[in-house]
């Protein structure tokens, strides 16, 4: 498999990139969902809402961590995580322009 070559992309187009990918699995879909339900948990909590063990569930936060959607801080044994709400806005800025180009060209693409 060949390099990704991403320092040819700007810093933006990387990070929407990784926090698309990282939505890119329905666990980590669940898992986001899950936290705005609840606004914060700990990660018992999610591996009881879940039908994966809990090795899986902290690799699947582990990734959604790395790629910036949710922050996590220790309390003792703990990790309490919750949604970045930063990352939630540059996804939501992105996809505004999207949707405000597509409504500029009115359907006159192919």
């Amino acid at each position: 498999m060949g390099a990704t070559k991403t320092e040819h992309f700007t810093d933006k187009q990387n990070t929407i990139a990784a926090m698309a990918k990282a939505l890119g699995h329905p666990a980590r879909v669940a898992i986001v969902e899950y936290l705005m339900k609840v606004n914060e948990c700990i990660c018992g909590d999610i591996v009881n809402e879940l039908p994966l063990a809990q090795p899986t569930v902290s690799q699947h936060l582990k990734e959604l961590k790395n790629a910036g959607l949710i922050k996590g801080t220790v309390e003792g044994n703990s990790i309490c995580y919750c949604i970045d709400e930063k990352a939630i806005e540059k996804m939501q800025v992105y996809f505004a322009n999207i949707s405000g180009k597509l409504t500029k060209m009115k359907n006159k693409c192919c």
